[in-house]
């Protein structure tokens, strides 16, 4: 098995707290604003990196396997530690499933993204409070 290649991430710092953020490929770029008012902060933009990393899993397992998704939303709320340095300390992520998919493939899909598959989550502190919860509801 071919080994991973490494992630690298170039930051340029444009103005106040603001950052250009380059990675890999030329179609990944970002601004990262430590104030969060012209692009996400660090924090948000790690934030976005779990909710997409276990939906992407999401979506792959549940297609692979053949079921008929139709839309994936992700929501995810992150509570904060009060003193520096505010890490998360809880996490709750709630996934909504359109399609005619069954919760027992949603379940399955989301456990072996979070204890399997997820790098993000398994990049972070695991005595985080880290609950999933999803929900199905049929295309119209």
């Amino acid at each position: 098995m071919a080994s991973k290649p490494p992630t690298v991430v170039d930051l340029s710092w444009t103005a106040g707290l603001q950052f250009a953020a380059t990675s890999n490929s030329a179609n990944s770029a970002i601004t990262i604003d430590g104030d969060g008012k012209i692009g996400p902060s660090p924090v948000q933009t790690l934030a976005f990196a779990l909710a997409g990393c276990m939906a992407a899993d999401i979506v792959h397992l549940l297609t692979k396997g053949r079921h008929p998704l139709r839309a994936l939303r992700a929501h995810l709320v992150a509570d904060r530690a009060q003193d520096d340095p505010h890490r998360f300390v809880r996490i709750a992520l709630h996934f909504t499933v359109e399609g005619a998919v069954p919760a027992a493939a949603v379940e399955r899909a989301i456990s072996l993204s979070r204890d399997k598959y997820c790098s993000v989550w398994h990049s972070l502190r695991q005595d985080i409070t880290f609950e999933t919860t999803f929900e199905v509801s049929p295309a119209p």
